[in-house]
């Protein structure tokens, strides 16, 4: 499925330790530079139980980028050849494959991809390094339980609980839930709400749009580190 520059802080003593400090950033800046965004995380589907790592990634006309893990093993490696090596590229969004927790069992599947820094490396087409990290956890919210509501006048509320846990066999790790997302649909609909709401009201605009009969939805559950869990649910139209 799915859903910011970071900047370097600098500790200095004195002037001119300060004014040298300032003539280093320049040159660092000349010579590298970060992402808008770098995203790597977790989703879980807890409707299905499949588990897979998810990337995202935003920057101005780069040409080619690696991400390592915190092993120093290259775990992707892509670069714009002809026309995209001259152009560059922007955005980028993949999924990895997802499997079933009943077929590849968590603890392998957690193994390949270890907690740390991973390494987001590479080129822009002006020549300058792309150099960025992020971090990546365990931590994996377990999915809400969901519900929605049918009323008249194309009238439908969706609720969810509180997610405080991880999942049943999950590494124990602390979670800080920091939102939710619904989506009905192939994301014809998509809400990001704050981690204090526990419902969505849908637009009867929007509910008069779709079709009578059943109708599927998601709810997820969006941790601080960025990984999230969804759970599955479906309404009636009449």
């Amino acid at each position: 499925m799915r859903s910011h520059a970071r900047k370097l802080p600098i500790v200095l003593a004195g002037a001119i330790a300060l004014a040298l400090g300032g003539i280093v950033a320049e040159c660092q800046a000349a010579d590298s530079a970060p992402l808008k965004i770098r995203k790597i995380y977790w989703e879980y589907n807890s409707s299905a139980n499949d588990l897979g790592v998810h990337v995202s990634l935003d920057g101005e006309d780069w040409k080619r980028l690696k991400i390592v893990n915190p092993k120093n093993k290259a775990i992707f490696d892509v670069e714009g050849k002809q026309a995209y090596r001259n152009l560059g590229m922007t955005e980028l969004f993949f999924e990895g494959a997802e499997p079933n927790l009943g077929d590849f069992p968590l603890g392998e599947l957690l193994a390949l991809f270890p907690e740390g820094d991973y390494e987001f490396v590479g080129k822009y087409v002006d020549g300058t390094e792309v150099e960025d990290s992020v971090k990546f956890s365990h931590a994996i919210p377990d999915g809400p339980i969901v519900s929605a509501t049918v009323g008249p006048n194309d009238s439908v509320v969706i609720g969810w609980t509180a997610v405080t846990s991880v999942p049943a066999g999950f590494p124990q790790k602390p979670l800080s839930i920091v939102g939710y997302q619904v989506v009905i649909g192939s994301d014809a609909l998509l809400v990001t709400v704050p981690a204090n709401t526990l419902s969505l009201t849908v637009p009867p605009e929007f509910v008069a749009s779709l079709p009578s009969g059943e109708q599927p939805y998601e709810v997820l559950a969006i941790d601080a580190s960025g990984n999230q869990t969804l759970r599955e649910g479906t309404f009636v139209k009449p």
